[in-house]
């Protein structure tokens, strides 16, 4: 089950923030698993390298690249190079993402539309270039990491980030009804408070640095009573991506712990 043989698969974000395992190469590790070959793309060339030594160090396939995925060009070369290299694209996972802080009073326009360039526009630019080559090749399996920001508050103000995460579950659910005929499936995965890397970073930015303090917090915030990590993350993708999610397109897979399901009340 969930195999992957033969398929190529297209991460973006697939380094990881810092030291351990963020989503991103978490989702590149287990689809190489699964058979595929991961062509991983990340703006740091050193965390996109992280990736590939443990990839290839399972003995799996792993090609990596540097993009900017907010630059539409690059992501043109990027698209172009991938189909060149692979002759297909079964897999796109559009994982990139960043939280930045602010409200609509407090927030610079120019941080707002970089948040929307980031979180939004990137999976628009991706897919745009992706849906040619699988509609060439019968079908193809398009996932989105979008946040549970984007369905309810979650503790932090940060309007950009939460605006355009519930624009990208819209837009997954309107390219796939657009694309359902070609035999194109587009789902999102929707993480809650995941324990990786990337904490530290929120915690430098929404906690004065208290990382210990946001840790505490964020577990208890999940009705479970603990964060999940990015390996939750990582076979949720696995699965919308593969052949037994055949018939499901254009909806959500919450992995949260049940946080959005609840009041936020003990």
């Amino acid at each position: 089950m969930l195999r992957l043989d033969g398929r190529v698969a297209l991460v973006t974000g697939c380094g990881s923030s810092g030291p351990g395992w963020g989503n991103g190469k978490a989702i590149a590790a287990l689809l190489a698993r699964q058979g595929a070959a991961v062509y991983g793309v990340d703006i740091d060339l050193g965390a996109a390298a992280a990736t590939r030594e443990v990839i290839e160090q399972e003995g799996n396939s792993i090609h990596i690249s540097v993009c900017d995925v907010t630059d539409a060009a690059q992501v043109e070369a990027l698209l172009t190079d991938c189909e060149d290299r692979f002759g297909r694209l079964d897999i796109l996972v559009n994982n990139v993402g960043r939280s930045e802080p602010g409200t609509p009073a407090t927030m610079d326009e120019t941080v707002w539309r970089e948040q929307l360039d980031l979180n939004l526009t990137s999976a628009f630019s991706t897919t745009r270039r992706a849906l040619p080559i699988m509609v060439r090749q019968g079908g193809g399996a398009i996932v989105n990491i979008s946040s549970v920001a984007g369905m309810r508050w979650v503790g932090k103000d940060q309007v950009g980030y939460a605006a355009a995460k519930a624009g990208l579950v819209q837009f997954t659910k309107a390219t796939a009804v657009a694309y359902a005929r070609y035999n194109i499936r587009l789902n999102c995965v929707v993480p809650g408070l995941m324990l990786t890397p990337l904490v530290q970073r929120l915690a430098d930015r929404y906690a004065g640095g208290d990382y210990e303090g946001m840790v505490a917090r964020r577990h208890a915030q999940v009705p479970m009573g603990q964060m999940g990590d990015a390996w939750d993350v990582a076979h949720a993708t696995l699965f919308l991506a593969s052949d037994e999610a055949r018939y499901i397109t254009g909806t959500e897979l919450v992995v949260d712990g049940g946080l959005t399901a609840s009041t936020g009340q003990p």
